[in-house]
């Protein structure tokens, strides 16, 4: 029997603004007598639940962004300068996220200047071999750092309708490593992310690219090769293209000073339920009941 813990990685402002924008959409904020929105803080905790339900994790962290400063705009400027200012009903969530998912006994990881995507690939690197780990995010650059050990589940519907990707799942439909699709994005950029790859290259091309050449040094390597029409662009953008692969890779070195059982799935209580009742956190506290150990355990 598999006895190897299930270490749950979430990363937290994919889910707060995903609840956001599908609750403010139909018009749903919850807002509490003060008149302040709850929508994101209440989807956000709520999907946690559901997935710890469904996926039965041992261990989990929750993992923050934590402003928009961060090293990868000292980098580029125009790094996310394209992503709109999050709606006013949102600004006073995100603090109130990490405080109810702390009264809730989960682990907040964040600091300025890093993503959480840098924590969340840190964290699959700190117990590599002692754990197995799930992604829950909404972020299609995590898929670099899939291997046997880690799994991501992406997003889809509701709480429980989840795209789960393994590295075999990743090699069939892409035809490379995971860990080879920090190139791809180098060739072929990330608009919502605000980098542009090399201008002319599109998601086809990169990839095939990265297929024939293995890495964006094996293609430099291998410039006379190219159609001429390639290699001028790449010639033309080789100082963007070199940045926008250092804007792709995931940080997994980011210091994490905590111990693996410090991190255990906690047991809920009734005084949790009450906090979220006296914080209007309604449709929480009814998710959370429901989940609260009887006296035995």
């Amino acid at each position: 029997m598999d006895t190897k813990p299930r270490t749950l990685l979430v990363d937290g402002m994919a889910l707060l603004f995903r609840s956001y924008f599908a609750t403010s959409a139909v018009n749903q904020y919850f807002r509490t007598d003060q008149g302040l929105a709850t929508n994101a803080v209440q989807g956000f905790t709520r999907h946690v639940l559901a997935a710890k339900e469904m996926m039965k994790p041992t261990h989990m962290a929750i993992c923050w962004d934590m402003g928009a400063h961060t090293f990868r705009t000292d980098l580029f400027e125009g790094y996310k300068a394209n992503r709109p200012a999050p709606p006013d009903d949102m600004l006073h969530q995100f603090d109130l996220a990490k405080d109810i998912s702390e009264a809730l006994g989960w682990k907040n990881f964040g600091e300025k200047g890093i993503e959480a995507d840098d924590f969340i690939g840190s964290f699959t690197k700190k117990w590599e071999g002692e754990t197995d780990y799930m992604i829950l995010t909404g972020d299609k650059d995590m898929l670099q750092l899939l291997n046997p050990a880690v799994s991501i589940s992406f997003m889809k519907k509701g709480f429980h309708v989840y795209d789960v990707y393994s590295d075999d799942r990743f090699r069939e439909e892409y035809g490379i490593e995971p860990s080879q699709f920090a190139d791809v994005k180098a060739f072929m950029g990330d608009a919502s992310d605000g980098y542009p790859g090399v201008k002319g290259i599109g998601p086809k091309t990169a990839l095939q690219l990265i297929k024939d050449y293995g890495s964006v040094d094996g293609v430099l390597g291998a410039l006379d090769e190219l159609k001429p029409g390639q290699r001028k662009k790449i010639e033309e953008h080789h100082d963007m293209l070199m940045l926008s692969k250092e804007l792709a890779v995931i940080k997994c070195d980011v210091p994490i000073d905590i111990s693996l059982s410090e991190l255990a799935v906690p047991n809920y209580r009734n005084d949790q339920v009450a906090y979220c009742e006296s914080q209007q956190l309604n449709l929480l506290a009814k998710q959370l009941q429901k989940n609260v150990s009887s006296p035995c355990g």
